[in-house]
């Protein structure tokens, strides 16, 4: 499997299991309705840690533009790459999304309010605030990429047991986790442009009964932040840790 497929399939799963919990719990008459928080997070949780498992010896299991692009910043990514793998992990999101709408054809119909609906593809934040809802997109992906780099340093990692093939992938899910429960309140924790972007364009080319508007106005702030956010953790992860 090459990479840029794997990055795909990847993240097609990571999308189909993360909104396939906000699905469950935001609409009517599913079995999961109204279940809450701590349910969507930790379904984005598993979600990650197996999409990981899945990809992880194809593509390294980016499934994240903001990861890609943080890691070829510091070095740990060749630039030539960085289109291909966004361009995979953009096509597997909206894959995902896709099919978190066939899982659940009967019940959007059921679910009177857009914002359930929307909610079950790609995020609105708690309380609008432009400053504010990117400064959490910037801090959580911080945490996230700096996270990851923390997990895969050579000093975590166990000679000779395959400590990072087989424990890397659950510790990152168990890091979203964390930060869902932790930052994910203000924003919904998109934390990733692919996991917002993507399902946020199935939402507006999808016959969905009753979805209402996209949101196109907040769009570009699980854009912009990620991004951001991945870009400061990983040089913040080269600064501090590469240079101890």
């Amino acid at each position: 499997m090459s990479p840029n497929v794997a990055e795909f399939f990847g993240t097609m799963i990571l999308v189909l299991l993360g909104n396939g919990v906000c699905a469950n719990v935001n609409l009517n008459k599913t079995l999961g309705n109204d279940s809450g928080w701590i349910v969507i997070t930790t379904g984005w949780g598993l979600a990650v840690a197996f999409a990981v498992y899945l990809v992880n010896a194809h593509s390294g299991a980016h499934l994240n533009p903001a990861v890609t692009i943080g890691m070829a910043v510091i070095g740990k990514f060749a630039w030539a790459d960085v289109v291909g793998y966004v361009a995979a992990q953009m096509l597997g999101a909206i894959a995902g999304a896709t099919l978190v709408w066939l899982t659940y054809l009967p019940h959007w119909k059921e679910t009177a309010d857009p914002g359930s609906i929307r909610g079950s593809f790609c995020n609105t934040p708690a309380i609008p605030h432009t400053l504010s809802n990117l400064i959490t997109e910037i801090i959580g992906t911080f945490v996230l990429v700096l996270g990851v780099l923390a997990i895969l340093t050579p000093e975590n990692l166990v000679p000779n047991t395959g400590f990072d093939k087989g424990l890397a992938p659950a510790l990152v899910g168990l890091m979203v986790w964390s930060i869902g429960l932790s930052l994910g309140g203000p924003t919904g924790y998109a934390i990733n442009p692919a996991r917002d972007l993507g399902p946020r364009i199935a939402h507006a080319i999808l016959p969905i009964a009753g979805k209402g508007d996209s949101d196109w106005n907040y769009s570009w702030i699980p854009v912009v932040g990620p991004v951001g956010g991945g870009i400061i953790g990983a040089l913040f992860y080269q600064m501090v840790w590469s240079a101890s």
